[in-house]
């Protein structure tokens, strides 16, 4: 589904579950700062490794 598509479905859950998505996403980038660890992420068909300093450079707190 896109990302239009989940803000308008009808079901309560579904819309929500994009919100609760970005927050996970952005829960995992804090832990990963705070334990000095890297995060693996998606990007198009690629896994891409970013470390603790790259996020805190990202400005992730």
């Amino acid at each position: 589904m896109t990302r239009e598509q989940l803000m308008q479905a009808k079901d309560k859950d579904l819309a929500a579950s994009l919100i609760a998505i970005r927050r996970a996403a952005r829960e995992a980038r804090e832990a990963a700062v705070r334990t000095n660890t890297a995060i693996v992420v998606q990007r198009g068909q690629k896994s891409v490794r970013i470390t603790a300093d790259e996020l805190r450079k990202a400005g992730v707190k």
